[in-house]
């Protein structure tokens, strides 16, 4: 937890303590005074001495040598360890870089000139999600809870980084009406946002918490048991989490014609997997829209991005325009059914016409289930029949224990966000702010068929779409699988081609069905990506600083064409 560098005539050295102590939420009114500026604290040797401690083991000469000065100063730690950058939803053309979590120097340079063309253009130049203000909610508003899980993020600053860790503090903080169902069927809770939601479900015998290590965790096995009831039986998601906003007024097709990507001008009824787009052709946002009346549309977005996608749509529909953008997360729980036995369970619980040519995928339709009226999205994000049910959130409970009576005959379950991940990842379906980032195209993501530019309408990013679509792409997103099972795949692993590193993986899991681990990632040639230059190469991961043969794949590894999600 220490580091040492070298000064004229002799040697600094700190640290980041397990048990940091916090400032600025212990003053009235809880702010940093303004003429604060290079002020420093009074020394405090006890609460160093556990530094001073591992430095005397690693340099034994500190023992017997005089400190010339201690800097107790204070440093800005945001909940998530990583800074501040953009635009600041809340108000109008007010940009922010802040909270640099000591990397402000290392940090200045890039901080500064993204901030600048950002100012210009109205738009970050680069992807810059991870430390994109928009990160956060009202959540982030609550000043204990911002303490509480800042200081656990400075605690972490300098150790080890498990894989799939989560943070502790302030949980459960924001809970859907299942939680203390999905309890009893000994879930093991992540947070995303604020909200409590189950990563997967602990077995009689297994203890229901996560296990840390760098290779195969403990609920590996469990969540293949998971993932593999949904391929066989059918699952229920709780991912009432997700964000979901409104659009409505007279003029919210134009709006959403603008922004959108792919045609949102369908009939009522129907809904559309969409991207927003920037100026550059990259992707903003991934979502879908649901088409309720002629004039009211349902957009469904990940948790994280609630308020990025609520700023991103809000920024770009013309105030001149007659639009309403609300928000309504917190009026619909989301309860996904999917599975092989999906439709069967569904239409236990309603008396609608849930068959494949009454209800088809991508449409919605509103059902009752439980004397309850039900949006149902038949959608999937697991590549299996399924309906994503958007609930009253009041009577999600109820419609849940429907769902689970009715389908106990055909093995209903509930199944967590760890099984989804390796379902999604078999399908090849693209997780924004990984696989898809304002840095990647349609065209270089295999998402060209998800774009209108054969109709004559136009829409953000067109322009940039029109001017590369006659070049050679220079990057393209594949899929890779490795036999080694012993090997694990997470994602910034480089790809080999012939020895010669051309690119990294943006995704990885292990795919419980074809049985191999799955990652996707970009390949990247200077002179272009065509589908001789991808299939012909011998290809490797680093894994670990090892190298491991990996196969290339073009195509879903699961259901390539698509048939169990239309059955």
């Amino acid at each position: 937890r220490i580091y040492f560098k070298e000064e004229i005539g002799g040697l600094v050295m700190g640290g980041y303590e397990p048990n940091p102590q916090a400032w600025t939420t212990d003053l009235p009114g809880g702010d940093v005074p303004d003429d604060w500026q290079f002020r420093l604290f009074d020394d405090d040797y006890d609460h160093f001495e556990q530094h001073m401690n591992q430095a005397i083991t690693r340099v034994p000469a500190l023992e017997t040598v005089g400190v010339k000065q201690m800097i107790n100063g204070p440093e800005s730690f945001t909940p998530d360890g990583n800074f501040i950058l953009g635009v600041a939803p809340e108000c109008a053309n007010m940009f922010v870089g802040a909270g640099f979590n000591a990397f402000g120097i290392a940090a200045g340079g890039g901080a500064g000139w993204v901030l600048a063309q950002w100012v210009v253009d109205g738009e970050a130049p680069l992807d810059l999600w991870v430390v994109d203000i928009r990160r956060f909610s009202d959540l982030h508003r609550d000043r204990q809870w911002v303490r509480d899980r800042t200081l656990e993020a400075y605690g972490k600053h300098y150790t080890i980084g498990f894989p799939h860790e989560e943070y502790a503090t302030g949980r459960p903080r924001i809970v859907s009406p299942l939680y203390e169902r999905l309890q009893k069927h000994r879930a093991v809770f992540g947070s995303k946002l604020g909200w409590e939601r189950p990563n997967w479900f602990a077995p009689e015998g297994v203890e229901p918490n996560d296990i840390y290590s760098m290779g195969r965790q403990n609920w590996f096995s469990p969540v293949g048991d998971e993932h593999r009831h949904v391929r066989e039986h059918v699952g229920i998601f709780d991912q009432s989490s997700f964000a979901k906003y409104e659009m409505t007024g007279a003029d919210a097709l134009k709006a959403l014609d603008w922004i959108c990507a792919n045609d949102v001008a369908k009939p009522v009824g129907r809904l559309t997997y969409t991207q927003l787009l920037n100026t550059r052709g990259g992707i903003e946002a991934d979502l879908t829209v649901a088409r309720l009346g002629e004039d009211r549309f349902y957009v469904v977005t990940g948790t994280g991005f609630r308020t990025h996608d609520f700023s991103w749509i809000g920024d770009h529909v013309g105030n001149e325009l007659d639009v309403t953008l609300t928000d309504v997360t917190e009026d619909f729980g989301t309860l996904s059914l999917m599975g092989p036995r999906a439709r069967d369970v569904l239409a236990a619980v309603t008396d609608a016409d849930v068959s494949n040519t009454a209800f088809p995928f991508g449409h919605v339709r509103e059902i009752s289930i439980a004397g309850h009226t039900v949006r149902a999205l038949r959608v999937t994000y697991v590549g299996e029949l399924g309906w994503e049910l958007h609930v009253p959130i009041a009577a999600t409970g109820e419609i849940f224990d429907a769902l689970m009576a009715a389908g106990e005959e055909h093995s209903v379950r509930p199944v967590g966000y760890r099984a989804l991940e390796s379902l999604r990842l078999e399908k090849g379906y693209r997780a924004w702010g990984s696989d898809i980032t304002p840095n990647d195209t349609p065209q270089e993501a295999g998402l060209g068929w998800a774009v209108k530019l054969r109709k004559n309408t136009d829409f953000l990013g067109r322009r940039a779409l029109e001017e590369i679509g006659g070049a050679v792409l220079k990057k393209r997103f594949a899929g890779f699988t490795v036999d080694d099972c012993e090997i694990v795949l997470l994602g910034r692993e480089t790809i080999l081609r012939n020895s010669e590193p051309v690119g990294y993986l943006t995704s990885g899991g292990y795919g419980y069905t074809v049985g191999k681990n799955i990652g996707y990632g970009y390949v990247r040639n200077a002179d272009g990506v065509s589908d001789d230059f991808l299939t012909c190469g011998d290809y490797e991961l680093v894994v670990a600083m090892e190298r491991t043969p990996a196969k290339i794949h073009l195509e879903p590894l699961y259901d390539p064409a698509g048939e169990r999600i239309r059955a």
